[in-house]
């Protein structure tokens, strides 16, 4: 990392190795499933029980003997004598004699007897003509027609959610179903939030000369719940005396992990970060827009301290950048990246020499085969206004002297 003042631009991958250098896992925890979305995967998950746990018809129907019914067609018939019927939840297994068949439902356990279901469709009846005799139609495809078997998705004992792996709807479902009552997974990593400015107040409280309300408090809360962490400190500090020690402080009694600091980490006279933290932090210039100002470095304790700058946008963009990989890396997450996809640009816009640019973007969908990209703002990094509309950040790579209109742009996407 460059020393602090340096005029020295540091790339974008070396000051998230840094970052990333300095990252260790949070403690795992046993986690009840209902408790578990959205938290990420410490232990394999493996399937207690077989899926499916039993053979189970597949369809609303009859289970049938196949070498019964392997003529049957709409000119010769087969008719069967319905000797059962078969619910879902059912624990009876009746045996079936040569020309029986049981009334079954989907899911309900296939007799022992049976290999194959015949749908209610392909009989005369179907369901309104489903007990006593029953006259069948079409055999089945072929033996064992469906029928779900046993395991044939997942056997006892396999490994089916790995570590590393983000806990959705899909994969709470699939541990419920292998019968898994619980998850080990990670903590959530703990952050406190620290706005500088004696320019802040709260939203919706009258303005005075030279105030602003106070917004990156909001915005950083939301981004690290997004992340799998939770916020327990959240503050405003003045660019005057020792704010930002004091709530390190504070963050420290209440177990942060993460100390997040917007504001005073750039080159002006009230700087009330780097003025009072250049013992714990390093602040660096890095090769990006927006963002270049950042700090970054660690308590005695280990408590991680990232200084990002003041203007909206760059602390969006900073915390996309290295706190969120970070905040992953505690988790343990297998991917620390959004999702990029390349898109044409709508039209033209500017770019930083020299440094590589995150502007906020939309994405036009009007056309489903040809999504073109969108500038949100003009590119300021004070304009939280267009910060709202954008739903991904184009980046254009350092080396890039422009974006014309139809040029192909990588797009990280973020909602």
């Amino acid at each position: 990392m460059s020393p602090n003042g340096s005029d020295e631009l540091v790339d974008i991958a070396a000051h998230l190795a840094t970052v990333l250098g300095a990252v260790s896992p949070v403690d795992p925890v046993r986690t009840p499933l209902a408790a578990a979305r959205g938290r990420t995967l410490r232990e394999p998950v493996r399937a207690a029980v077989d899926i499916p746990v039993f053979d189970n018809s597949a369809m609303d129907g009859f289970a049938v003997r196949y070498a019964d019914v392997a003529t049957a067609s709409d000119d010769r018939p087969v008719r069967l004598s319905v000797v059962a019927d078969l619910p879902a939840g059912t624990a009876l297994d009746p045996p079936l004699a040569p020309g029986e068949a049981a009334r079954i439902m989907t899911g309900s356990p296939v007799p022992t007897a049976a290999t194959a279901i015949v749908p209610f469709e392909e009989t005369v009846g179907g369901l309104a003509d489903s007990l006593g005799e029953i006259s069948v139609l079409r055999a089945p495809r072929t033996d064992g027609a469906h029928i779900r078997r046993r395991g044939d998705d997942v056997v006892a004992g396999e490994e089916i959610l790995v570590p590393g792996s983000v806990l959705g709807a899909l994969q709470l479902a699939a541990a419920a179903a292998a019968g898994v009552p619980d998850v080990v997974v990670s903590r959530m990593p703990r952050i406190a939030v620290v706005s500088t400015g004696s320019e802040l107040v709260a939203p919706g409280a009258p303005l005075g000369p030279g105030q602003i309300p106070e917004s990156n408090s909001e915005l950083l809360a939301a981004l690290v719940a997004d992340a799998g962490a939770e916020v327990v400190l959240r503050l405003s500090v003045s660019d005057e005396g020792d704010g930002p020690r004091e709530a390190i402080g504070a963050a420290e009694a209440l177990g942060a992990d993460v100390v997040v600091f917007t504001g005073g980490v750039s080159a002006g006279a009230y700087e009330v970060v780097k003025n009072t933290l250049g013992d714990s932090m390093a602040f660096t210039k890095v090769r990006m827009q927006p963002g270049k100002p950042q700090g970054f470095g660690q308590t005695a304790s280990g408590t991680l301290l990232f200084g990002l700058p003041g203007n909206p946008v760059s602390a969006a963009v900073s915390f996309e950048v290295f706190v969120r990989p970070a905040l992953l890396r505690m988790q343990g997450r297998s991917d620390l990246g959004r999702p990029v996809i390349a898109l044409p640009a709508a039209a033209g816009w500017r770019t930083p020499p020299g440094r590589t640019q995150y502007l906020p973007v939309t994405i036009d969908r009007s056309d489903p085969r040809a999504w073109r990209v969108v500038a949100a703002t003009s590119g300021g990094s004070h304009l939280a206004g267009g910060l709202g509309r954008a739903e991904a950040y184009a980046i254009v790579p350092a080396e890039v002297s422009s974006v014309d209109a139809g040029d192909l742009v990588d797009v990280m996407l973020i909602s």
